[in-house]
C-alpha cells in the first residue's frame, strides 16, 4: 500500500507526545531527515539539530504515533528568549508523508508554544523545492517570511520565516 492510499491521520487514532528521545526509532528519523538536510543545502547552511542537541532543556521534542505503535513524525520548539521560540526537526516518516502527520505536529507544536507563554513562534528552512510541501504547511498556518533571528545571517540557502501567537 503506498503513503496516498493510507488513511489520513484523523482516521488511524494519531497520538501526540512530549517525548524524551529515547526510542531508537527516534534516531532513525533524525538520521533520515539531516540525511536529507545534508543532501539539498551545503554543511554551512544545515541548521538541524542532531539528538544530542534535542535533548537540551531549552528544546520540548513532540512525536506522533499511530496506534499500532508506528513514528509517523515529529518536531520541537526550541526556546530562544522568554517569549520567543524556535520550530525545529519538523519530519514525517516517508511512508506517512500527505496524511496530515505534519499539520498534526504543527497544530501540537503551536499549542505548546502558546502553553509554554511564547509569543513569537520562529523557523528557518530551505528555499529549494525539495522544501515547497513545507513552505505551504507555514504559510497556511500564519506563518510569513522575515529576516534572520537569533544569530542566523543572510544565507541564498535559508528562508526565515515567523508569526506571532
Amino acid at each position: 500500500m503506498s503513503a496516498s492510499t493510507l488513511p489520513p491521520v484523523a482516521a488511524i487514532g494519531l497520538s501526540l507526545r512530549l517525548d524524551d528521545l529515547s526510542d531508537p526509532r527516534i534516531a532513525a528519523l533524525l538520521e533520515e531527515h539531516l540525511a536529507d538536510m545534508r543532501r539539498v543545502s551545503p554543511p554551512e547552511s544545515v541548521h538541524a539539530l542532531d539528538l544530542e542537541r534535542l535533548k537540551r532543556p531549552e528544546v520540548r521534542f513532540w512525536t506522533a504515533w499511530d496506534a499500532s505503535g508506528e513514528l509517523l513524525g515529529c518536531g520541537a520548539l526550541k526556546r530562544l528568549s522568554g517569549d520567543h521560540a524556535e520550530l525545529k526537526s519538523m519530519r514525517t516518516a516517508t511512508a506517512a508523508r500527505g496524511r496530515g502527520v505534519a499539520r498534526a505536529v504543527l497544530n501540537r507544536l503551536l499549542a505548546d508554544a502558546r502553553d509554554q507563554g511564547v509569543c513569537r513562534l520562529s523557523l528557518e528552512t530551505g528555499p529549494q523545492d525539495f522544501f515547497a510541501p513545507a513552505h505551504a504547511l507555514y504559510r497556511s498556518a500564519g506563518f510569513e517570511a522575515c529576516g534572520p533571528f537569533e544569530g542566523y545571517v543572510e544565507d541564498p540557502y535559508s528562508l526565515f520565516m515567523t508569526r506571532t501567537l
